[in-house]
């Protein structure tokens, strides 16, 4: 089963294919997408990425969160789920 990450604290020059690339070195990745404002495009700093196996999801939470990614020391974990009330 895929599990979730949040990836925070991201550089605003992060794309999803830097943060794919980062995160493939520790398994498969099966999507990434870096949060946007609507209005201008701009990345919101945090982002999610889904691996295909429990066990690449969880070394590269511990492998990444706190490394120095574009100048920024990110914050990596797994995504809690979206409540209801909770807008992204």
């Amino acid at each position: 089963m895929a599990k979730q990450i949040y990836a925070g604290n991201l550089s605003y020059q992060m794309s999803d294919d830097i943060l794919r690339d980062l995160f493939q070195q520790h398994g498969e990745v099966t999507a990434v997408k870096i949060i946007r404002y609507p209005d201008s495009g701009k990345s919101k700093g945090f982002g999610f990425i889904e691996m295909a196996k429990d066990e690449d999801a969880d070394s590269a939470i511990q492998k990444l969160n706190g490394a120095d990614v574009l100048g920024r020391n990110i914050r990596v974990n797994i995504a809690r789920p979206k409540r209801d009330d909770q807008e992204r």
